[in-house]
């Protein structure tokens, strides 16, 4: 395997010394700019309770504590360099007690009710991550059981299946699906959310979803 392959195959679960770059890449770039346009139609109240599934960097906990002052955000990431550098870069607002980052599996959320309790959450987000969830219907299903009633799941992903880049990073990742439109609005209503927008756009191939519990 080259060197660009190990390098993408760390966007799914950032390790070592590549992970460590993949990571600091999240951060910006297009990534920033995608996250700013999924976040364009979520209205979050002050003291919202907020969980980012696959936080990555940490700069999308960083956009929801933004958004609600009051509020406490939540990330969990499966990764232990991505939750280290959400924790660094999100230190003031963790020793204030409004952020806690731990490390889990997005595949625990539907049985274990230890981890966060029914309805803890108004909103649930998931950037560029969906892609790599295993069991997703039982994923999905977890996320519904998190949320409050009338509380919103967000998806945002920067390949909407359709796209020739889809098929690429699909390669170059591994273990990985990008999924189109209707793909992800048969899986939320299997899961039993309501109310579901998906928009994308068309030109750079983004889509994001907002579900209702």
């Amino acid at each position: 395997m080259g060197l660009l392959n190990k390098f993408f195959r760390n966007a799914r679960k950032p390790e070592g010394l590549l992970g460590r770059m993949m990571v600091n890449g999240m951060n910006g770039g297009s990534h920033a700019r995608l996250a700013e346009w999924g976040l364009e139609c979520i209205d979050l109240q002050p003291n919202a309770h907020v969980l980012d599934i696959g936080c990555g960097g940490g700069a999308n906990i960083a956009r929801l504590l933004k958004r609600s002052p009051n509020g406490v955000v939540r990330g969990i990431d499966y990764s232990a360099i991505s939750v280290a550098k959400s924790r660094r870069l999100n230190a003031q607002a963790i020793s204030k007690g409004r952020c806690i980052v731990q490390q889990s599996n997005v595949s625990n959320l539907l049985c274990d009710t230890t981890m966060f309790a029914d309805g803890a959450f108004n909103l649930v987000t998931a950037f560029e991550t969906v892609y790599f969830w295993p069991n997703i219907d039982d994923c999905f299903r977890g996320v519904r059981r998190v949320l409050c009633s009338g509380g919103l799941f967000l998806i945002v992903n920067e390949a909407d299946g359709t796209g020739a880049d889809s098929a690429k990073w699909e390669r170059l990742v591994g273990d990985m699906h990008t999924y189109t439109e209707d793909e992800l609005h048969s899986l939320l209503i299997k899961a039993g959310f309501s109310d579901i927008t998906i928009c994308r756009d068309t030109q750079r191939h983004w889509l994001k979803a907002i579900a209702i519990k």
